[in-house]
């Protein structure tokens, strides 16, 4: 098969629905499929020409109504995608993040080959005034239209497509490469000091002011713990500023960190914390705490509560509850028998995310797509 992979994002900046396409692209290459993916050119940024990806108009910086910030595609020239289109000449147009504008739209209206989508966010309800829900809501209808076969990471991911269509949705959820991890579990070296590490970007629904008021309330009784946070984000001034309001002494803002390096804080922290309130649908760090065996303690929306299910149920916190989080942070990182319990649990749950393992259910899908759909785009 012939597959275009449709990412709106920067490609060039790392990401959740990045992480997916490039892992898809590789697996499916292995396989023997030919493979592109499209994804708008940046701005102000040139990135040598490489024979996998293909340019589609350009993109822009934009502030989303989940308090997170992103680089999104703007319109491209049709001309120019009628030409991609006829040169390429894809079996599959896989679009990842379809409602995202507006690359996914005008490749759809002028796409031949079978169309299928996957939902990767979820957009928190409370966030989503009435004027930009009568803007949003017919785009959507716009996009659905031209898909064939619609896909989602979880139930939260899928809810508000759901509210577009009367298709159905197929879930299939994110996933991550097992072997990475497997190879930093041999040396899992504890430092001198027990470690909670957060990772990922400081924006306000990640929820982090919660895990440095609730990492307050539990240095009292584990003065020797200490909290490292990864990342970056619009954020990191306040939340350095809140740990000096608070004088949390035990604290370390490293920054925006290499993966080769969040491989090694997970290897070596005691807790792995994400505490996000809200705006999740799946939870890749979640996975990745678990490949490492690091138990983990987690916010209470509706992506991660999805996937923490069975023994997992217990990492599941009200993150505005400080007094109940610190309580569970305690017992997560002291209690010997929870922990290996947790550990015990993830271990073997983990193993059904593996890429591979996703990659079969994607392959068969576009299998399916093309013998039930394919027909008609001749």
């Amino acid at each position: 098969m012939k597959i275009g992979l449709v990412c709106p994002y920067n490609i060039n900046k790392h990401g959740g629905v990045l992480e997916v396409v490039l892992a898809l692209k590789d697996e499916l290459q292995k396989r023997g499929h030919e493979i592109k993916i499209l994804t708008p050119q940046l701005r102000n940024n040139s990135i040598p020409d490489h024979p996998d990806v293909i340019f589609v108009g350009t993109s822009t910086d934009i502030y989303s109504p989940a308090k997170t910030t992103a680089q999104v595609s703007t319109t491209a020239d049709n001309d120019k995608i009628d030409e991609i289109l006829k040169a390429e000449n894809f079996d599959i147009l896989h679009f990842h993040e379809p409602w995202v504008p507006f690359l996914s739209r005008q490749l759809l209206q002028r796409s031949n080959s079978v169309n299928i989508a996957t939902f990767h966010a979820k957009i928190p309800e409370a966030l989503m005034t009435r004027t930009m829900i009568k803007a949003v809501n017919p785009y959507m209808k716009s996009v659905i239209k031209y898909l064939d076969v619609l896909t989602a990471v979880s139930d939260s991911a899928a809810e508000y497509a759901l509210g577009m269509t009367a298709k159905p949705i197929t879930l299939i959820p994110n996933g991550i490469d097992l072997r990475k991890y497997k190879i930093k579990n041999i040396s899992k070296d504890k430092p001198d000091q027990r470690t909670i590490l957060y990772v990922g970007r400081l924006e306000k629904r990640k929820g982090v002011k919660y895990l440095l008021k609730a990492f307050k309330a539990f240095s009292i009784e584990n003065p020797d713990v200490k909290l490292i946070i990864a990342g970056d984000g619009p954020e990191r001034q306040k939340l350095e500023l809140l740990a000096e309001d608070l004088k949390i002494k035990n604290i370390e803002f490293l920054g925006y960190i290499s993966d080769d390096l969040k491989l090694e804080l997970l290897a070596e922290a005691d807790l792995f914390c994400s505490p996000a309130p809200y705006g999740e649908s799946f939870g890749i760090v979640l996975l990745e705490s678990m490949a490492t065996g690091t138990v983990a303690v987690a916010g209470n929306n509706s992506g991660y509560a999805d996937l923490m299910s069975g023994v997992g149920a217990i990492s599941i916190i009200d993150p505005d509850d400080s007094v109940e989080f610190a309580r569970r942070l305690n017992l997560m990182i002291n209690e010997t028998d929870i922990r290996n319990l947790w550990k015990k649990w993830a271990k073997s749950y983990v193993q059904q995310y593996d890429y591979p393992k996703i990659v079969d259910q994607y392959e068969d899908l576009y299998k399916y797509a093309l013998k039930t759909h394919g027909h008609a785009k001749n």
